[in-house]
């Protein structure tokens, strides 16, 4: 990186490359990195080194203001968040604000400000979140709504809802008892494919192994459901999916039955608008519905319907591919077929 670009990092206060160099002003005596809040130097003053040690090493000490040589104020302030969710995801009940801010170290208005703009979401609606996937995982076993209810922590079981689910909660304890659902199980290019339909449409696209597999996690998502072999009326719902695989461009148009929470329905909603053949980031899509890239990825991770509901077209910020339910090797043979038909199409 040229001088010229390194000031002008500096005098944008880019954050982005911190880490990549440090400045030093010559009248203070004092380096700091890019981002430094205080107030810019007169350039003739400036010297660029790769790092705090080289700085150190020509006399000039830290900014104690931006501590250039540890953690910036807002990588600390990144992991004093982190630290939060993770003490809203371990809590057996919600943390009232000001119990939370004492157990960081934070006040609770700076906590509740910091937390917003890094995920999205107050420390309110991400421990409900949070409680909303505890609730979802004790329903099957347990004797009764109410029982799953106080075992996530929850008081009654009013305000359960209170939220539209795609699903009841008495059929997603019970498993979906009393329905039938068609199954039919193919090989195909990435294995095993197999898909489950409902009078509403496909509730279950799923890849795997063998067929053993692929039945054994249809069971485990609908273990009350009669599960019915396909008499012929899956056969060209499963030909269109075949299709796909081996030309993406022709995707399937299928009636789906999507199951689950108000917000997974908004993800994967979103995951179908995804052009065939392009990838959004968790945190595009994060910005997009105005939450947290790690409540994207697990809902991406509770798609029932792969392909069709293309989670594989979500990848991690730094460009690898980040988790896929069923394998990252399948996710880049999906991805890389897609690539390949857009690169065809582009003159």
């Amino acid at each position: 990186m040229s001088e010229e670009c390194r000031w002008q990092a500096v005098c944008e206060r880019d954050a982005a490359h911190d880490g990549q160099f440090v400045f030093a002003v010559r009248s203070t005596g004092i380096y700091c990195r890019p981002s430094c809040p205080a107030r810019r130097p007169k350039r003739e003053n400036v010297s660029f080194y790769h790092s705090p040690p080289q700085a150190e090493a020509a006399g000039y000490r830290p900014c104690k203001r931006c501590t250039p040589q540890g953690s910036s104020p807002a990588e600390q302030l990144d992991a004093l968040v982190t630290a939060a969710c993770r003490l809203l995801d371990q809590a057996d009940k919600p943390l009232a604000l000001n119990e939370l801010a004492a157990r960081i170290g934070l006040s609770a208005s700076h906590l509740a400000r910091a937390f917003k703009a890094r995920t999205g979401l107050t420390p309110k609606a991400w421990a409900c979140a949070r409680q909303r996937e505890r609730l979802a995982v004790s329903l099957p076993g347990a004797g009764s709504v109410l029982e799953a209810a106080l075992n996530s922590g929850y008081n009654d079981t009013r305000a359960l809802y209170q939220q539209a689910d795609g699903i009841t909660l008495g059929s997603r304890r019970l498993g979906s008892p009393g329905e039938t659902l068609q199954v039919i199980v193919a090989p195909c290019p990435l294995g095993y494919l197999l898909l489950a339909g409902s009078d509403n449409g496909l509730c279950a696209l799923l890849f795997g192994d063998s067929a053993a597999a692929v039945e054994a996690e249809l069971r485990q998502r609908f273990p009350a459901a009669t599960l019915q072999a396909d008499e012929g009326q899956l056969q060209a719902s499963l030909n269109a999916v075949l299709q796909q695989i081996d030309e993406p461009a022709r995707a399937a148009r299928l009636p789906l039955d999507l199951r689950g929470t108000a917000f997974q329905q908004r993800v994967w909603q979103a995951l179908r608008a995804i052009p065939v053949g392009q990838t959004r980031t968790y945190g595009q899509l994060a910005a997009s519905l105005g939450s947290h890239p790690r409540a994207i990825a697990r809902a991406c991770a509770s798609n029932p319907v792969g392909l069709l509901v293309p989670c594989h077209r979500v990848t991690a910020a730094d460009g690898s591919l980040g988790g896929y339910r069923w394998g990252t090797a399948r996710k880049a043979a999906l991805l890389k077929t897609e690539t390949e038909i857009r690169e065809v199409k582009t003159p």
